[in-house]
């Protein structure tokens, strides 16, 4: 049976931009698995499999249904034991946790102040009034006020990859000489900003750039399917 990977799409069904989608692709990649990926809407989630999950990444395999990403990465993990592992063993999965609370707790709040405008602006037409409500509340601000400040959180976002950087010294993934699921965690949030953004906010020869470009580069290319929208 195919399994099936529900992804987030703005108003052109091929601009998947989600992170937390990002790292589930990137993941069934990994393991070597074929899936058909079907991009929703936002206000199409709720009515996708029965109402089953609010957000998306959500997985369909062989009649389970799995939503989150770091979820997900746990279900093929211990289902598909014989192929390649996203944590390379116990100690590796528990300290991936650490990786996904240092993205969602550091970049991506960045990345909303940098981009949540552009986000906007390149979604349906049906849900740009639940994301503009959604988003405004969060941060007690209107988009276009937030987006006053995008060019100072663009400046101050390079500092935060700091401790990637360090790590890149020493190793070319966070895995080491291979990536494992903590690449694709921190991937999905540069390819979040990627995609949905009209600036890229580090230089080229940036050891993190390097990092982002060798994880574009995995599995034939994968994360160079939706262009830069910075061009």
């Amino acid at each position: 049976m195919t399994i099936t990977l529900y992804t987030l799409r703005g108003a052109d069904p091929a601009c998947t931009f989600s992170p937390h989608c990002w790292k589930a692709v990137m993941a069934l990649k990994h393991k070597g698995l074929d899936f058909e990926e079907r991009p929703l809407r936002l206000t199409e989630i709720t009515r996708t499999e029965g109402g089953f999950s609010k957000t998306v990444p959500m997985l369909r395999d062989d009649g389970h249904l799995v939503s989150d990403s770091f979820a997900i990465a746990e279900y093929l993990e211990d289902s598909y034991p014989d192929q390649p592992s996203l944590f390379g063993g116990d100690g590796g999965r528990a300290l991936t946790r650490f990786v996904e609370a240092w993205s969602q707790n550091v970049i991506h709040p960045a990345v909303t102040l940098i981009a949540v405008r552009d986000i906007w602006e390149i979604l349906d037409q049906e849900d740009q009034p639940y994301f503009r409500q959604t988003r405004e509340s969060r941060l007690g601000n209107t988009l276009e006020g937030t987006a006053a400040n995008s060019a100072a959180e663009a400046a101050a976002f390079d500092a935060k990859l700091e401790p990637l950087r360090a790590l890149l010294k020493r190793q070319p993934f966070f895995g080491g000489e291979e990536p494992l699921f903590a690449d694709y965690i921190v991937f999905g949030a540069l390819q979040w900003l990627r995609i949905v953004s009209t600036r890229w906010p580090l230089a080229a020869d940036d050891s993190v750039t390097g990092w982002f470009n060798r994880c574009l580069d995995l599995f034939g290319e994968a994360g160079r399917k939706v262009p830069a929208r910075a061009g």
